[in-house]
């Protein structure tokens, strides 16, 4: 579908600025929405920041998630899939302080000592490459919504059919440019779909904070 996150971001940018947003801040979720998420920024001549959050994938798979952390101390956890993994309090406390961990040493490392933007009266547009079981999506709705965003607009370029289902009470508004029903990763819908680097998602943020 998309040839890769740039090519992705171009074409989510082109849908996005149809809606006429107004006062934009386009808040990546790092590392790999960030490339998509600068595209986006482009075509709304907006600024552009990460927002931080961190799966909680469960013991015996890691990419699985049993929800997920975020900034201002956002906790979101699906106690459902707890009990059908089995997963003990002590495991869940583990991870959970591990994916601290690494969530404090992104944000010193991305905003080096600089603030969040500001989100106050403004339209969150928050950019992922993609939307799987939905729990950083919703986490970072949440984190954007305690910084005091008027407008949550949720935009990725490919997500579950039921994705709106899932998230329906956490964004005002929300964009897939493909939402197949035979989804089984976010790569699928990717020709190139690598790891995004510490220092890509620096040299994106440094054009257009």
């Amino acid at each position: 579908m998309f040839r890769n996150r740039q090519h992705a971001g171009e074409q989510l940018g082109e849908r996005i600025r149809t809606l006429g947003i107004r006062d934009a801040v386009v808040l990546g979720l790092p590392r790999g929405g960030v490339p998509v998420a600068a595209e986006v920024a482009r075509a709304l001549a907006a600024p552009l920041d990460v927002i931080l959050v961190r799966k909680l994938g469960s013991p015996s798979n890691p990419e699985y998630a049993m929800g997920a952390i975020g900034e201002e101390g956002v906790r979101v956890v699906h106690p459902q899939i707890l009990e059908a993994l089995h997963v003990s309090a002590e495991q869940l406390a583990a991870i959970e302080r591990a994916e601290r961990v690494e969530l404090e040493r992104r944000a010193a490392r991305y905003r080096g000592g600089m603030r969040p933007l500001d989100l106050r009266g403004r339209a969150a547009v928050i950019v992922d490459d993609g939307i799987a079981t939905g729990s950083t999506a919703e986490a970072a709705c949440e984190v954007a919504a305690s910084r005091g965003a008027e407008e949550i607009v949720l935009a990725t370029p490919v997500a579950p059919a039921d994705w709106m289902e899932t998230l329906g009470e956490h964004a005002d508004d929300f964009v897939a440019l493909e939402t197949p029903e035979a989804f089984f990763a976010v790569g699928q819908a990717y020709a190139v779909f690598d790891q995004t680097s510490d220092d890509e998602v620096l040299a994106a943020l440094a054009t257009r904070r």
